[in-house]
């Protein structure tokens, strides 16, 4: 055991939320007072079909599973293809093009790689597509959020085409009081959704798919083919349950609170915040200073401090520049505004001067 303070965290990563003895804690306590864990997988996947407004769901052991399956069984549907998405798309850059390697899909990329997706740019489509995927939020864009009229018109456009809609919800829990509606009206613009439970959440495992009986009794099979079957990851579907109960109720005020973390950095100087005004419970924070200087520095605060700053530090498109992520859930309980601002500044200053 570490000697000293107990750690603190402005990372999601990083949460002390996510360690395994507090992990274990959750689990002692949620299979004390409802025993029955083996129901818990079912539980899970029927809780989300109802929250999402959607006739069965299915959980699977991750996203990136999950989202390939729904891909392909719309192509399967249809007969075609091809699947757009937004070249930022976890598909696209994350994932070694296992649409297209494992189950023979197209991509075709859709809007600009730093803006939202419009219906213009669904205009320029000329080839038939199976799907159309949309991420909500867009997290590579600092959680931004297309207006509820535009997902609209976004969504019809597919559905007058005959082409199926995906949403990436990975993070879906962050847009609900952006649109301040419930999470089956948002799911219900969509033929499928996948939501995970390892992010803001703070669960540990897992992802569920949800859509009509048909296609999830299908994706079922092909989650069983690639090697996918969670029958036994009950502790996994306690801890999705313990962030439903938890985390999920608190989401308005996480955004809010990450209206105010921006508003503390906003005037630095070598620091821009995206969004200006976050629009969820995520910004993206672009700091003059190199990628590696950065990540050094966030390491030795942590060390020095014992708070966890981002570690996953990505250099910007402009020489010298980089980009950290801060995603606001339980980890900032403990971190007051000003004490935000005064790390974000020794980060810069420190990372400058490495």
């Amino acid at each position: 055991m570490t000697d000293g303070p107990r750690r603190r965290a402005v990372s999601i990563a990083g949460a002390p939320q996510r360690d395994p003895d507090l992990a274990v804690e959750v689990l002692r306590g949620r299979v004390e007072a409802r025993g029955r864990e083996w129901e818990a997988v079912s539980r899970l996947e029927e809780r989300i079909a109802g929250l999402l407004g959607k006739t069965a769901a299915v959980m699977f052991p991750t996203g990136t599973m999950a989202q390939q399956v729904a891909l392909r069984l719309h192509a399967d549907r249809r007969g075609v293809r091809s699947v757009a998405f937004h070249p930022h798309c976890h598909l696209e850059v994350h994932e070694h093009k296992g649409y297209s390697v494992v189950h023979g899909l197209n991509a075709v990329l859709v809007g600009r790689r730093q803006a939202l997706v419009e219906l213009s740019d669904l205009d320029e489509v000329a080839e038939p597509l199976a799907a159309l995927l949309l991420e909500l939020p867009q997290r590579d864009l600092g959680g931004r959020l297309p207006a509820w009229d535009d997902l609209v018109a976004q969504t019809s456009w597919a559905r007058e085409r005959g082409v199926a809609t995906h949403m990436d919800g990975a993070r879906l829990w962050l847009a609900q009081p952006f649109y301040d509606r419930t999470y089956a009206e948002i799911a219900g613009l969509f033929d499928t959704v996948f939501v995970a439970f390892d992010k803001e959440l703070m669960g540990s495992y897992g992802a569920v798919l949800a859509g009509d009986h048909d296609l999830i009794a299908r994706a079922t099979v092909w989650r069983n083919r690639l090697g996918g079957n969670v029958s036994r990851a009950w502790p996994f579907a306690l801890l999705a349950e313990r962030g439903l109960d938890e985390v999920m109720p608190r989401m308005a005020e996480f955004a809010e609170r990450a209206r105010k973390l921006a508003a503390a950095v906003a005037d630095l100087e070598g620091v821009r915040v995206v969004p200006g005004v976050p629009q969820t419970s995520m910004l993206h924070l672009y700091l003059e200073a190199p990628a590696d200087a950065v990540a050094a520095t966030s390491e030795a605060l942590l060390a020095e401090r014992r708070v966890a700053l981002p570690l996953y530090v990505e250099p910007a498109e402009l020489s010298g520049t980089s980009v950290i992520e801060v995603s606001v859930s339980e980890q900032l309980d403990e971190v007051t505004d000003a004490e935000f601002g005064d790390l974000v500044a020794e980060l810069l200053m420190r990372a400058r001067s490495t």
